[in-house]
């Protein structure tokens, strides 16, 4: 013999007793269904509709093709600027920079936000303009900027008023790799072109005391003047010494002759000792080497500035035409128009789930009042035996 399970039994009576419990209240459900029902059709005449106006912008593009090409010419030096070739800007960034107070209180003053939200807070604009603003990044790279207005005209023009703050921001801030690469190089540029003067003058100081001008020119024609005069004296010499053998030291010639060997004796002194006057270019041959090591050190200095500073230059202008290139700045691949469509209030949304929070919530009531119905008449039921065995 097949025993029945109680407890299959017991929900069985349940659902049953559930399902005559609602079916003997179905018109306080129906009710609670259309007074919700009617209530939401009542909030969606109401309810102003909201209309949604989206922009969609590209961000820059880290471009590095041009940076690298004197990469290795500087070396090392392009280390300075941290690391700048391998940096990249996220979408993250340009988020936070559309979601900065800058951008917002920009927003504010030129749209006028406080009259249009009738708020005379400078902080609660900012939250309500923050509220129907949204932005988000895909994962093609494209940030997407929605504004929510009861004005879709106005919600255009607050959308693309978001494009123009940013690409006013992203001029002012340095936050592209090439506007970056470009401050440190302008920087750059500006120390070496202060060192490249103080070497320039330095060369001009020692040129002034040493006489040392150009060393590739004057050394050789120190050297011939000297070979030059020595030649010219021994000449001198041996005319002078044939004239002895048949002239007075009273003949005129012979005077003549020793004057000139006297004065090329002179001329080869004052080269050898640098007793010469102040305009004279000729170095003193007993300061060649000293003057000459002294000028090369101070010409080295130059040459060296000149070739870090042309090399910076070179980096300089590569870097302004890759930030030409960034920010051209931020590309709008769709500005926002006019949206003939609200977005909200959703209407046949807000019917079906007002419609089945009626139900719920008479079903729920409905089945109250039949268990509070139904402890009251066990009690009036359990009185009049109660009553009995008082009186037994």
């Amino acid at each position: 013999m097949q025993t029945a399970n109680p407890a299959q039994g017991n929900d069985e009576i349940d659902l049953v007793t559930i399902w005559e419990r609602l079916w003997q209240r179905r018109r306080w459900i129906a009710v609670s269904t259309l007074l919700f029902g009617a209530l939401a059709l009542i909030y969606c005449l109401v309810a102003r509709p909201v209309f949604t106006a989206t922009a969609t912008i590209m961000p820059p593009q880290q471009q590095n093709n041009s940076m690298g090409m004197l990469l290795g010419q500087l070396g090392g030096l392009t280390g300075g600027a941290g690391g700048l070739a391998g940096l990249k800007t996220p979408n993250d960034l340009y988020i936070g920079i559309l979601q900065s107070r800058t951008v917002a209180d920009g927003l504010i003053r030129r749209f006028q936000l406080k009259r249009h939200y009738d708020i005379s807070s400078q902080d609660r604009a900012r939250a309500e303009l923050r509220a129907r603003s949204q932005f988000s990044s895909g994962k093609d790279g494209l940030i997407t900027i929605n504004v929510d207005d009861t004005d879709p005209k106005f919600a255009a023009a607050l959308a693309n008023g978001y494009i123009d703050e940013l690409k006013t921001v992203n001029q002012s801030l340095a936050v592209t790799d090439a506007a970056k690469r470009r401050l440190f190089f302008e920087q750059q540029m500006r120390q070496t072109k202060d060192l490249l003067a103080d070497a320039e003058a330095a060369l001009r100081k020692t040129q002034e005391k040493t006489g040392m001008i150009q060393l590739e020119g004057q050394l050789p024609a120190i050297v011939g003047s000297v070979t030059q005069l020595r030649a010219n004296i021994a000449a001198k010499e041996v005319q002078l010494e044939a004239m002895r053998s048949y002239a007075t030291t009273q003949n005129p010639l012979y005077i003549r002759t020793e004057q000139e060997l006297g004065g090329l004796r002179e001329q080869l002194a004052k080269l050898e000792t640098g007793s010469s006057n102040g305009g004279d270019l000729m170095v003193p041959t007993g300061k060649v080497a000293q003057s000459g090591l002294e000028y090369l050190r101070r010409l080295r200095d130059v040459k060296y500035q000149e070739t870090i500073f042309e090399l910076l230059a070179k980096q300089y202008e590569l870097a302004r035409i890759d930030e030409s290139k960034d920010s051209s700045l931020i590309q709008v691949l769709d500005s926002a128009v006019t949206p003939e469509k609200k977005s909200r209030p959703k209407r046949a949304i807000i019917m079906l789930m007002a419609l089945f929070a009626g139900a719920v919530v008479g079903a729920a009531t409905a089945l109250l009042r039949a268990q509070l119905a139904e402890q009251g008449r066990l009690r009036r039921e359990r009185q009049p035996a109660l009553a009995l065995r008082g009186e037994s």
